[in-house]
């Protein structure tokens, strides 16, 4: 895993083997934020980034700038690591360590960018109830844009917010907005 772009331009990170997770691809990555690129200005957003794994997402917001950025996960290696890293690194990354779908029921918070990464082994009524969840809370921003990022086998298309995907091999990062 590599920081793309930004002050930590480069930079390869290496996650502990025992942690559950399965980190975006690099080539993913940097499509993704190709993406987010032409759309904000990253030290003015404010990012959500739930179901964070390895903060592989977060590390690359804040190399860029991001100042406000809430990393969420249930597991405590995960949280640890990130906080370890964002440390080392000298980046600011807010952790909590909460199962995301009751962090989603009692936030407050509100973003610009919200991304999702869960289990690729979800059932699509997960994956939706996510978006469900952060548009009924009104947690993303007006002109914010929630990315969620899932396998070829899963069809979120459904949701009534739902814009368009991308997809690069088998990962595909499902985007909604008001």
């Amino acid at each position: 895993m590599r920081i793309i772009s930004g002050k930590h331009k480069g930079r390869r990170l290496k996650a502990p083997k025992k942690l559950p997770v399965r980190p975006t691809t690099d080539m993913a990555k940097e499509s993704l934020f190709n993406i987010l690129n032409n759309t904000y200005y990253f030290d003015s957003i404010s990012i959500i980034d739930l179901f964070a794994g390895t903060g592989n997402i977060s590390f690359e917001f804040a190399s860029r700038g991001t100042k406000n950025i809430y990393a969420i996960d249930t597991f405590f290696g995960c949280i640890k690591y990130i906080n370890e890293t964002a440390k080392d690194l000298d980046l600011d990354i807010n952790t909590y360590k909460i199962d995301v779908y009751t962090f989603l029921e009692k936030t407050s918070l509100k973003a610009d960018v919200i991304f999702a990464d869960p289990p690729y082994n979800f059932e699509t009524a997960q994956f939706l109830k996510i978006a469900d969840t952060v548009f009924e809370k009104e947690i993303l921003n007006e002109e914010g844009i929630l990315i969620i990022e899932h396998s070829k086998h899963t069809d979120l298309s459904t949701h009534e917010k739902y814009t368009y995907d991308k997809r690069y091999g088998g990962n595909v990062f499902s985007f909604f907005k008001y």
